[in-house]
């Protein structure tokens, strides 16, 4: 026969139950900055290759830089918003441009 005591232990359920939390990464604007170098097409041809901005857009865009400027790219999360600032302004080097692009958190 068992001794009750040394069973007791035994129906005492231990549950490790640990809530995920999610958080959504912040966002940051790309934005582009106005110079007196950098062309207007080049501009628009950078907004359209790396912002995947439609020629419309594009244009209207570029013109908020040099009548404005600055000029709003996109939000992303921040890697995303790093890595196309970074691209634009490795393009506009080779290119010859001196193109800055910053980031703004939102």
């Amino acid at each position: 026969m068992e001794n009750p005591a040394t069973n007791a232990g035994n129906k005492t359920k231990i549950c490790d139950k640990t809530k995920e939390q999610v958080t959504t990464p912040s966002l940051f604007k790309v934005l582009m900055h106005n110079d007196d170098y950098t062309t207007m097409e080049f501009v628009v041809e950078v907004l359209r290759d790396i912002f995947h901005k439609s020629a419309t857009e594009a244009e209207k865009i570029m013109l908020t830089i040099h009548f404005q400027g600055v000029g709003y790219c996109g939000t992303f999360p921040y890697a995303v918003a790093e890595i196309k600032a970074d691209q634009a302004r490795l393009k506009a080097r080779k290119a010859g441009f001196p193109l800055r692009c910053t980031l703004e958190e939102v």
